[in-house]
């Protein structure tokens, strides 16, 4: 299997991440959605999602000079304007003591530098309560709550290894039963399991093996079926692997797939409306292919080294 260049593998997400800022007042908070409280948990989650891939791209340290500026600026962006300095998160906190998102959102920024002690300390308080650790979630989302306790330096409050047995990847089902939501949980699992990418040892060996053998079907089926925002998060699982194919085929219709401003399509092509409508419907894909291209590139440029 050829493995695509790290030409094009960097293309993506540059043209993404070019994209992403061009629409950055687009992730912001609305009056209402500030005035009502109504959705702001659903609103937050795309703020998170950007924070997680600036993180990324600083960690994997692949962007040129014009990516490394633009992911300072959107960093910057998240905290001081989305954020209010992190008082939003502190806001919500302390309105749903017992959501995880404020806690999950502060996770990636406090990695980067970032404080709000008021928030630290509403966190503090509800994980002191028993009903913290009666939460119930899905294991991949408990998982990952684990994963931004642990990036804050705070005890888990739960065992990460029984989290991931009682996931669906941790189970090891037949692969054939793959549909949509279950592969999102696939991707997911690994994503909270290694940090997003950036402890890949994470992966148990016989996770890793099951993975190994039945991702490039996986891969293959969605490419084909041109549900570009699920392909993106695989082609991430692909790069976490200990033998990353970095398949040139699949990159090559995932890179074709994109608009030429950069946005990413979440299936077959770019819808239609007005720039909040297309907005909304392709900011994950969008976050996902900057994401899936800083870590493919960095692994395509080890290899390289390596070599």
């Amino acid at each position: 299997m050829t493995a695509a260049p790290p030409a094009l593998l960097h293309r993506v997400g540059d043209q993404a991440l070019g994209w992403l800022d061009a629409h950055r007042d687009f992730f912001r908070l609305t009056d209402e959605d500030l005035a009502t409280g109504s959705g702001i948990v659903e609103r937050l989650k795309p703020v998170g999602e950007l924070a997680v891939n600036m993180r990324v791209l600083a960690r994997e340290g692949v962007a040129g000079s014009r990516m490394h500026d633009i992911s300072v600026r959107l960093l910057d962006h998240v905290w001081r304007d989305l954020l209010d300095g992190g008082n939003l998160l502190a806001a919500l906190q302390r309105d749903e003591p017992h959501s995880p998102v404020p806690l999950e959102v502060y996770a990636s920024l406090h990695e980067l530098g970032y404080r709000h002690p008021g928030l630290e300390d509403a966190i503090d308080l509800a994980r002191s309560t028993a009903s913290w650790r009666a939460l119930e979630t899905v294991p991949n989302r408990r998982l990952g709550i684990l994963n931004s306790e642990r990036k804050l330096g705070l005890v888990p409050s739960g065992d990460p290894e029984q989290a991931l047995a009682a996931t669906w990847l941790g189970k090891l089902p037949e692969p054939w039963t793959v549909q949509l939501h279950i592969a999102y949980d696939i991707t997911h699992t690994v994503f909270h399991l290694t940090d997003w990418g950036a402890a890949p040892e994470r992966i148990p060996p016989h996770i890793a093996e099951y993975l190994e053998l039945y991702l490039p079907a996986w891969i293959a089926d969605w490419a084909d079926l041109e549900h570009w925002d699920l392909l993106g998060e695989l082609l991430v699982i692909d790069a976490c692997l200990p033998r990353p194919t970095l398949d040139a085929q699949a990159w090559e219709r995932y890179a074709a797939a994109q608009d030429p401003q950069g946005a990413m399509p979440v299936q077959r092509a770019m819808p239609t409306g007005s720039r909040q409508d297309v907005f909304d419907q392709v900011h994950h894909p969008t976050l996902v292919a900057a994401f899936a291209s800083a870590m493919a590139t960095s692994r395509a440029l080890s290899a390289d080294v390596a070599a």
